[in-house]
């Protein structure tokens, strides 16, 4: 499950295609059961009322401790965590980047024009500036070191959502995969996930692991062959291959959040 790739000569793309002799034969009959057991889950939780607003999980969701974050050090963190995904889209291009903070700070305004976040980005004191600038460009060393070589041939898609509607429109799942190697339409699994954190990894990451893999196969109808976690502040790979056991886990733990949503409502 875990890899530190600082002890190992494979790179996070080495571990996210595997060996093509090894693949399965691509899954696309377990989608259909998957989504039963999610409508049956959610009927037995929320009953057939219709609510007046929809439960929507992220993979936030899955995470723990959230809410104890302080403010300024979640937006900060959240700025970070933005910039790489934009250094990460951008290495996954073909374009090299040499000045971290200000190539993926620029890729962020065109994406995104003017928001919240950009706004606080503007507002920072020059010496807060200077210690997000330093921090970004060291992450970015790490995932710059740590990616590998990644070929247009496996037809690499950034920052793709997903959106899933489920229980008559009662629940909503939201996703986001920073990268996706692979296609569906292989006879071979040969989709690979991967979500890159700047925080280091720990309790939560092994269900946002199942809850990407299981977004992905009810949106695709196909079984990704992997899911990975990257992070950038220790250069740590937790990778898994996806099978029915842990989309099963995933199922729970989507099932397990909303009963938690239901009680604190």
């Amino acid at each position: 499950m875990t890899s530190v790739l600082d002890a190992s000569p494979l790179s996070v793309m080495d571990v996210l295609r595997g060996v093509r002799d090894t693949r399965p034969v691509a899954n696309t009959t377990s989608a259909a059961g998957l989504r039963a057991q999610l409508e049956d889950g959610i009927f037995d939780v929320l009953g057939p009322k219709l609510l007046d607003t929809p439960l929507t999980i992220r993979t936030s969701s899955l995470r723990v401790n959230v809410a104890t974050i302080n403010l300024s050090n979640s937006s900060l963190g959240q700025v970070r965590g933005i910039l790489i995904t934009q250094v990460l889209r951008l290495l996954s291009g073909g374009v090299p980047v040499e000045h971290a903070f200000d190539e993926s700070l620029m890729a962020w305004r065109c994406d995104v024009g003017d928001n919240e976040l950009t706004t606080y980005v503007d507002q920072l004191a020059p010496d807060e500036l200077a210690r997000l600038s330093t921090d970004v460009s060291a992450h970015s060393v790490t995932l710059k070191r740590s990616l590998g070589t990644l070929s247009s041939r496996w037809q690499p898609r950034t920052s793709l959502r997903a959106y899933q509607r489920l229980g008559g429109g009662n629940v909503i799942l939201r996703d986001v995969i920073d990268l996706m190697v692979g296609t569906t339409a292989s006879h071979e699994a040969s989709v690979a996930l991967l979500d890159v954190t700047t925080s280091p990894l720990g309790e939560g990451a092994e269900r946002v692991l199942r809850y990407h893999a299981l977004v992905q196969t009810l949106r695709t109808s196909t079984v990704p062959l992997r899911s990975s976690m990257f992070s950038t502040a220790t250069g740590e790979l937790w990778s898994c291959d996806v099978d029915n056991e842990l989309l099963a886990r995933g199922v729970d733990d989507v099932l397990g959040v909303l009963r938690a949503m239901k009680e604190m409502a």
